[in-house]
């Protein structure tokens, strides 16, 4: 029997949680957390890397409460380290497709690691890459691929 469906977040995902961003977004983005099954859910280490420069810029919040807020975000999913591999497919990304490469890394993470989703309003939804699907959670319609994910948990 195979395994359950995996999913990886994205920056903007933690950010609004964190109640960055406009009122819908953030509530949206609590309520999707409330619902993941956080068994299947990775942390690229990236995506914690960027949070903690938003925290600490645009939020203005101290290097000690990012901490805090990174550490909680770690002890409540698993994070999943950036590789070499997973780098030089970020770069192919970035250049066969025009992705940012840091975003372009947390996708290849993500198929490194087998997830069939990643979250995120920043890269183009339904693009699919090496078995990986970005869905946007935050789009007007929810995706029948985040719904499916959900339903499994």
């Amino acid at each position: 029997m195979p395994s359950p469906a995996r999913a990886a977040l994205d920056t903007n995902v933690l950010a609004y949680a964190e109640g960055l961003g406009d009122l819908r977004r953030c509530e949206l983005a609590r309520d999707l957390i409330a619902q993941l099954p956080v068994e299947r859910i990775l942390l690229p280490a990236q995506t914690l890397g960027e949070l903690y420069r938003v925290l600490t810029g645009k939020a203005g919040i101290s290097a000690e409460q990012a901490r805090a807020a990174l550490l909680s975000w770690a002890d409540g999913f698993a994070v999943v380290d950036s590789t070499w591999p997973a780098f030089q497919s970020a770069l192919d990304l970035a250049a066969d497709h025009g992705l940012q490469t840091w975003d372009a890394l947390i996708l290849s993470v993500a198929a490194e690691h087998r997830c069939r989703l990643l979250l995120s309003e920043d890269l183009q939804d339904g693009f699919t890459w090496r078995g990986v699907t970005v869905v946007n959670p935050f789009a007007e319609h929810r995706s029948a691929l985040l719904q499916d994910f959900l339903h499994q948990a």
